[in-house]
């Protein structure tokens, strides 16, 4: 079927290249839904540019694909680089080319998909915890070496609480063990867990608590990384011990614990020690006190040897009797010399004795001499003192004389 339509009409109604390419994009750029998308697909190429980051994403089966492009604006701030072969989630706007009038996706982030963005969130809380310091070694509570009662969190029907079980009777029989039953898988399993702990929490009678479960998937076990079980490990205000899996990465409960090993086995020989252990520990420590006691005995035994023998080379009973004898010397001296000293003593004594009798007034008087006093008591010396009239005192060798001067004589 042929369509005649007028010239002019044509023309009209005609648009130009830039004028579809303007429609189209007012059509896609307004569209709500297509300003904020997000798109999950796997990068097919990726090449940099001056301007930016271009790549293709399509789907695995490869029967879809857009051009993507992340401006230089925007590198440093999406959360994964996309590479070939890389699952990715996409956010970002629908842009048109005009130049080329093509569309493309204008992204804003880029996070990993499926496993990859598990791994994200785990690394993202895990960083996070770290930085507020909850798996700092100075928050690492020393276990007890001899608890009485402990507490087991874990499933009722897994084996992990069996095993468990087992060594601690074996390695300590007449513990007292609490258990704390919880799921530690699925959906429900975090806040059966921070369930679990609150309750041996407000018995306060564990000393240590334990929790684990057997080995599994990776998303099997993804509950001990929940923000809400590390938190209420971190909270808790006994030693925790984690026993979770198998050889694998450490989740973040076991970082935040006090202890960690691989296996339920393990959490429960670290939580006690083995009877038959502290019995071999006891007799190496009674085995080593003997022989320090040996050992100390028979080195005194040799000091006293060796001292005896000083003893007898130093024949100590002939310096006591020389040392007496010098002794005995001495004292004779000491006698002779004080003997001496008082006789001389003696002798001076004497000789002042006779010195101070020949000086004595008393004995001047005994032989006939007289002393004049005046009145006052003065002695009267000369004549010139005197006058006629005046009254004397004259002192005899017996006795004394009152008189008064009847003449003076030059």
């Amino acid at each position: 079927m042929t369509f005649d339509l007028p010239d002019s009409l044509v023309v009209d109604t005609a648009l130009s290249v830039a004028g579809l390419t303007d429609y189209i994009r007012f059509l896609l750029e307004q569209d709500q839904q297509l300003r904020q998308v997000w798109v999950t697909g796997e990068v097919s190429s990726a090449n940099h540019h001056r301007s930016g980051l271009f790549f293709t994403l399509q789907d695995p089966d490869g029967t879809a694909g857009i051009k993507c492009v992340v401006w230089n604006s925007q590198l440093a701030k999406i959360a994964q680089m996309p590479v070939p072969g890389e699952q990715l989630i996409i956010l970002g706007s629908i842009r048109v080319y005009p130049q080329r009038g093509e569309y493309q996706l204008s992204v804003w982030q880029a996070l990993p998909a499926g496993v990859g963005l598990q791994a994200l969130r785990y690394q993202q809380l895990k960083n996070r915890l770290l930085a507020e310091g909850l798996f700092d070694a100075e928050r690492k509570r020393p276990l007890p070496p001899h608890p009485q009662t402990i507490a087991v969190v874990t499933s009722p029907t897994a084996a992990a609480w069996g095993d468990i079980q087992k060594t601690l009777k074996q390695r300590y029989p007449g513990l007292h063990v609490l258990f704390s039953p919880a799921t530690v898988q699925g959906e429900q399993a975090p806040e059966s867990i921070v369930k679990a702990i609150g309750r041996v929490e407000r018995d306060g009678r564990a000393e240590v608590l334990i929790l684990s479960r057997g080995g599994g998937a990776v998303e099997e076990l993804a509950c001990f990384n929940d923000e809400r079980v590390v938190r209420s490990l971190a909270s808790c205000s006994i030693p925790v011990i984690t026993g979770i899996g198998h050889q694998r990465d450490e989740s973040l409960a076991d970082l935040v614990a006090d202890a960690c090993v691989h296996t339920p086995t393990a959490t429960a020989e670290m939580a006690v020690p083995a009877l038959s252990e502290l019995y071999i520990q006891h007799r190496q420590r009674v085995a080593a006190l003997q022989q320090a006691v040996h050992d100390s005995t028979m080195t005194a035994a040799n000091q006293l040897q060796v001292l005896r023998h000083r003893l007898r080379r130093l024949r100590l009973d002939r310096q006591v009797q020389q040392e007496a004898q010098q002794l005995i010397w001495k004292r004779q001296q000491l006698l002779q010399v004080t003997m001496g000293r008082s006789q001389q003593a003696t002798q001076y004594l004497e000789m002042l004795r006779q010195k101070l009798a020949s000086l004595d007034p008393q004995a001047v008087l005994q032989r006939g001499y007289a002393v004049v006093r005046q009145k006052d008591g003065a002695i009267a010396r000369s004549t010139t003192e005197l006058i006629v009239g005046d009254e004397l005192l004259i002192q005899l060798g017996q006795g004394e004389v009152k008189v008064k001067v009847m003449e003076v004589r030059d």
